[in-house]
């Protein structure tokens, strides 16, 4: 079979690469330019205001522009950070056992305003919380065993901790999963690990 030549873009019909480039380049007007930064972020996943204010600042937009732009996405609803910070706190709970906490935490990054962080992180109850911690817990604790008592309450303890559970209800839930287990918890407390 004969080697085939390759053609250029322009030899196949696509066009040549400078209308291609024109036609790639963003809005002159910077409220189009703000419209259309904010439509392309938004179209992948959710984001705050914030974060959105920052990529335009990032873009040179001015300001009163940006702000303009954001209130009127806020207004046709395509900006609602509490929203946002609901479905954030769900998601994060759900999939990947994150604690109040910890939740709270990266909702302040991504600029969330307190009271909606707050209203967000309020739909978990501790009960919900330790009953996820529970969960995370039984999963890990196969992975465990054969180990020594202590270094298994470490680990299971501070994989709770890194998830931003209180150090006594992480500590409350592992000994009560060892226990279930037949490990001997006598001694163990807060000290422990």
């Amino acid at each position: 079979m004969p080697y085939a030549k390759r053609r250029r873009p322009e030899e196949r019909g696509g066009g040549s690469s400078s209308s291609r480039a024109e036609q790639e380049q963003p809005p002159q007007d910077p409220a189009e330019r703000a419209r259309a930064i904010c439509l392309r972020l938004l179209t992948g996943t959710p984001r705050t205001r914030k974060q959105l204010a920052d990529a335009l600042e990032k873009r040179e937009i001015p300001e009163d522009i940006a702000q303009e732009v954001l209130s009127r996405f806020e207004d046709v609803g395509l900006i609602d950070d509490a929203a946002f910070a609901g479905a954030w706190v769900e998601s994060r709970h759900h999939g990947r056992g994150l604690a109040r906490r910890a939740l709270a935490r990266e909702l302040r990054t991504k600029g969330v305003e307190a009271s909606l962080i707050e209203e967000a992180v309020g739909q978990l109850d501790s009960d919900r919380e330790e009953a996820t911690a529970r969960e995370l817990v039984a999963r890990k604790l196969r992975t465990t065993r054969g180990l020594e008592r202590d270094k298994r309450l470490r680990r299971l303890a501070g994989m709770l901790a890194r998830k931003g559970y209180a150090e006594g209800m992480a500590l409350r839930v592992v000994k009560q999963a060892l226990e279930e287990e037949g490990e001997d918890t006598e001694g163990l407390d807060e000290g422990a690990w």
